[in-house]
């Protein structure tokens, strides 16, 4: 195995185990939900906006180690982007684990790129991240006290 492919699983298994921002985010005034309904995954993520940028996200879930992983890289992502730069950042996201392509610089997110050839497992590594665009969809609710 390669240095390279080395990383990145540890990167994947290095967000399994110890998964940033998990958990119900307090001030959330945004809340979606994706489930996969044909391997079990489902995952919730909570936003606070300030203005147009997230201020705060996190997810709760639960599934396989690619949702997981892909779930708390996601947050580390998109905290502080806006909602342009957020569906930016999915695009991109999309693309490395459909096609394989590695981007030009190094970036966590290229540690999904093997997730191509197992076709399957391309919507449990999207499931948070489209959670994620459809809470910046929704309208603010209020904060649960």
């Amino acid at each position: 195995m390669s240095d390279l492919t080395d990383l990145y699983q540890s990167v994947i298994l290095d967000h399994n185990k110890r998964p940033r921002n998990r958990g119900r985010l307090p001030a959330a005034t945004r809340v979606a939900t994706g489930d996969n309904p044909t391997c079990g995954d489902n995952c919730t993520v909570y936003l606070r906006l300030d203005g147009d940028r997230i201020a705060a996200i996190s997810f709760e879930g639960q599934g396989c180690a690619i949702s997981q992983a892909s779930a708390s890289l996601m947050t580390t992502q998109l905290k502080g982007k806006t909602a342009a730069e957020a569906a930016a950042a999915f695009a991109d996201f999309k693309d490395i684990v459909t096609t394989g392509r590695q981007p030009e610089e190094f970036s966590e997110t290229a540690a999904f790129a093997g997730v191509h050839a197992f076709p399957a497992r391309i919507k449990c590594a999207t499931l948070g991240w489209h959670a994620a665009l459809e809470a910046l969809k929704q309208p603010d609710q209020p904060s649960p006290s």
